[in-house]
């Protein structure tokens, strides 16, 4: 059993950063890979980001591909998602999820936090 903790959101203005922070509890925490997902209103849960357990291995959505980056520390227990030049687009509630395999598919994980609103302003 993990459980998830979503922190780091909030509200910043357009070109700016932010850096998601996802706490799990568990001893288990480095056998699971680990991805970020965003749902904006109106619209499905999408793929953000992932990274394999060990953290040698990211994938990115082609919409934050340059612009983010996931990481992990499982000394900490913890992934964090580094958002730069944020657009308006990018508003959403980001939720990060484990997984024992992990894919940009949402079905593949088991485990969710419980989300964090990120609001970009133009």
């Amino acid at each position: 059993q993990v459980q998830l903790v979503d922190s780091g959101g909030g509200l910043v203005q357009a070109g700016g950063s932010l850096r998601l922070s996802c706490a799990a509890s568990g001893r288990t925490f480095s056998s699971y890979a680990m991805g970020w997902f965003r749902q904006a209103p109106g619209k499905e849960r999408e793929f953000v980001a992932r990274i394999s357990s060990r953290g040698a291995l990211t994938y990115y959505a082609d919409t934050v591909a340059g612009r983010f980056t996931i990481s992990r520390d499982n000394a900490k227990n913890t992934v964090y998602l580094q958002m730069n030049s944020l657009k308006p687009d990018d508003t959403a509630v980001y939720y990060c999820a484990a997984g024992t395999t992990g894919s940009r598919l949402a079905s593949s994980y088991n485990y969710w936090g419980q989300g964090t609103q990120v609001t970009v302003s133009s």
